[in-house]
């Protein structure tokens, strides 16, 4: 009979897996002839990687907050008439800090924007071999979607729920409380962000930088819980799949 996985290959004597598919791994290469376009390819490396990157994007953003304080804190000074030398050092230092924490923020939302999207890209054509059938969007969405205008709101989330369920381990998906927290978090912290960081931007007086400094600190703070939920989904999902290729597939039960 041929191999319940690959449906290429024989199966092993009294088995329903060929010795290729039959590995502990799960992820093993495929055997000499299954086009790798249906072959499981793990995800763990490229999870990890990713998870790691948003770990540093949450750093730079606790780092965001640091410089932000000062910056709330300095021009809270300066608008009530504080000019002391003290406090013109701080704020230049405050000035520094604000700028390298933006930078900072611009290139490691870049870097994991990057990995995240190969990421997903991968877990998508795992979760195909998983449920080829249970995917609302097509794979071309893995990348338009967080690009094209309006859908960026929801094809997103769409594509990793798809991949969250024909991941799944169970009888039943998983829910998906996880990812909507993290989803709309996520939305939030852009929108709100670009919002507010405008009106850093528009702002003058120290009183008027002292006020929009304290909505900064809470959009830097969506970003920062943003980011390692994004982690958690990243490292959720990695080990799903993992744990669902290290399975098998499931075979029928005839009565």
């Amino acid at each position: 009979m041929l191999c319940t996985r690959c449906l290429h290959a024989e199966a092993v004597p009294d088995g329903v897996l060929c010795a290729g598919c039959a590995t502990p791994a799960g992820f093993a290469a495929p055997p000499a002839g299954v086009s790798p376009k249906i072959w499981l390819r793990s995800p763990v490396g490229l999870g990890r990687a990713t998870a790691v990157l948003l770990g540093v994007m949450a750093a730079v953003d606790v780092f965001a907050l640091g410089a932000d304080f000062l910056m709330y804190d300095v021009t809270g000074d300066l608008a009530v008439g504080d000019t002391g030398a003290a406090v013109l050092d701080r704020a230049d230092l405050a000035d520094t800090l604000t700028a390298a924490a933006g930078g900072a923020q611009i290139l490691a939302l870049l870097a994991c924007a990057v990995v995240f999207v190969i990421w997903l890209w991968r877990v998508r054509r795992n979760a195909e071999v998983f449920a080829p059938d249970g995917h609302d969007k097509a794979r071309a969405w893995v990348i338009a979607g967080w690009v094209v205008p309006i859908a960026s709101l929801w094809y997103p989330r769409r594509v990793v729920v798809d991949i969250w369920d024909a991941s799944s381990t169970g009888d039943r998906p998983d829910g998906h409380a996880l990812i909507n927290v993290w989803w709309t978090l996520w939305l939030l912290s852009q929108t709100i962000g670009r919002v507010l960081y405008t009106a850093f931007e528009e702002a003058d007086t120290s009183q008027e930088i002292h006020d929009s400094m304290a909505q900064m600190m809470f959009a830097d703070g969506l970003d920062l819980v943003a980011a390692l939920l994004a982690a958690a989904v990243v490292l959720r999902l990695t080990r799903m799949q993992d744990e669902k290729a290290r399975q098998g597939p499931a075979v029928p039960v005839t009565v």
